[in-house]
């Protein structure tokens, strides 16, 4: 695990027992590992290097701020997927020229914020995050158009604003991720890009506009991708539609190869970054030597075994066929097991020798384990952690870890039977800090504290 380890039986985010931050905010909470987050991203960083690429991390993956804030200080650009995370690139540091833009819904409100801070959607609230020179914000440095009813949009509105918009258009491959089809984006029965067929015609019909530039193509094929070859069937589409446009009198100066490299949720399940940039460097490397620029948009590889969810047992129940350990974490807290069928590892956070897991795995060789489900509080059959879980015996009071839970944790958490969102807390060597309160009650049911009667025309 990237920053977290057992010692002496209990397990550890960097030099901080988990126990003891447990007992100072409570559970359920998501504990990060700032060494696990430098180590992680170095590693992406000498893979990049292998293919001349920039990582842009995928803020959508785990989107708090000071985690933004260290991964900007590594020399991160962001990818962001709506007018909210923009925001919080920018307020990470973020210059707005090393920001790419995705996504695909944006609002005429969200293409107005990404050309000028003139339109912000945080206004002058911006300056209680530290920065009062909002209007002074020009223009992202990508938007990555998914629809030409969006780049006809971006027109009108870089026309209105008198800006010229820098421009992606994310090309829909057809390429078979062989992920979860909940996270499949590159096939043609998915709602991401345009067809490979009518970007030439796009290009055609904006090549003089002056308000736009259409300066490169974007693919992204989904996520936790465990396999390579999916990767290069879709860079090998993508170069022959670059010299198809080329051929045109189009240059093309950007790449965008998108993200979704699978993390390790269990041991071994996934190639490791410098496979992922095996597989596409020669294929792009004469084009990278004359000068084309390569951005990936890793989000999960970063971030996923960096943090940990933790949740203290609640109850034990001997049912008629199976045994449940309750937990105060459920599907409001972490979905994905939910919504994917997601694996993900979980362990008590103390145990005997004799219990210390070897590996990540959906069962171990280990004497003395109980199988279980593991669910939480939730109202809804499909609130689970894992089914059918071999783990040691526990008892209520107990605390679990939920591994690998960095990535898209904390991000699609909610309110559902009035559960307010988990704290956070990140770890660097010997000390802890809260960098997410946990959301009180009083803080749920705020907006709906006064009606307010609409003056309807």
């Amino acid at each position: 695990m990237d920053g977290f380890e057992y010692r002496n039986g209990v397990l550890h985010a960097g030099e901080v027992p988990l126990p003891a931050i447990a007992e100072a905010v409570g559970t359920p909470a998501y504990v990060y590992s700032a060494d696990g987050i430098r180590t992680a991203f170095h590693r992406l960083m000498a893979a990049c290097t292998t293919m001349g690429a920039r990582p842009h991390y995928a803020l959508k993956s785990s989107p708090n701020l000071h985690i933004c804030r260290l991964l900007r200080e590594l020399g991160a650009g962001m990818d962001v997927v709506s007018g909210g995370e923009l925001e919080r690139a920018w307020l990470a540091g973020t210059p707005m020229e090393e920001i790419v833009f995705a996504g695909v819904g944006k609002s005429d409100a969200e293409l107005r914020a990404a050309l000028s801070g003139k339109f912000s959607l945080l206004g002058e609230e911006a300056a209680k995050f530290g920065r009062s020179d909002i209007e002074e914000r020009g223009p992202v440095g990508l938007i990555n158009v998914e629809s030409p009813s969006e780049l006809e949009r971006l027109s009108a509105i870089a026309a209105e604003l008198g800006v010229r918009a820098q421009v992606c258009v994310r090309v829909n491959p057809n390429v078979d991720p062989k992920t979860h089809e909940y996270v499949t984006t590159g096939k043609d029965r998915n709602k991401f890009g345009i067809d490979v067929d009518q970007v030439p015609p796009l290009f055609e019909r904006y090549r003089d506009d002056p308000f736009l530039s259409l300066v490169g193509l974007h693919v992204h094929i989904g996520s936790s991708v465990r396999q390579t070859d999916p990767y290069a069937d879709a860079t090998k589409v993508v170069l022959a539609l670059i010299d198809d446009l080329e051929a045109a009198g189009h240059k093309i100066a950007v790449l965008d190869l998108g993200g979704g490299w699978g993390a390790e949720y269990a041991s071994g399940e996934a190639p490791s970054v410098d496979a992922y940039a095996a597989a596409m460097a020669p294929l792009i490397a004469e084009r990278v030597a004359q000068g084309l620029r390569v951005i990936i948009e890793p989000g999960k590889k970063i971030m996923a075994n960096a943090g940990v969810l933790l949740t203290r047992v609640q109850h034990i129940k001997q049912g008629r066929t199976r045994r449940f350990v309750i937990c105060d974490a459920g599907m409001q807290t972490l979905i994905r097991p939910a919504l994917y069928q997601a694996f993900h590892f979980i362990w008590p956070v103390q145990v005997e020798e004799k219990h210390l897991p070897p590996k990540r795995a959906e069962h171990l060789d280990l004497e003395d384990l109980l199988r279980c489900d593991i669910v939480g509080p939730i109202c809804e059959s499909a609130d689970f952690l894992a089914r059918d879980r071999d783990i040691p015996k526990v008892k209520r009071g107990d605390l679990l870890a939920v591994f690998s839970a960095g990535a898209y944790g904390m991000s699609m958490t909610s309110n559902y039977n009035d559960h307010g969102r988990p704290v956070e807390v990140m770890t660097d060597g010997g000390k802890a800090t809260v960098i997410g309160e946990r959301q009180t009650l009083a803080s749920v049911l705020e907006r709906e504290r006064e009606g307010r009667r609409l003056e309807l025309g």
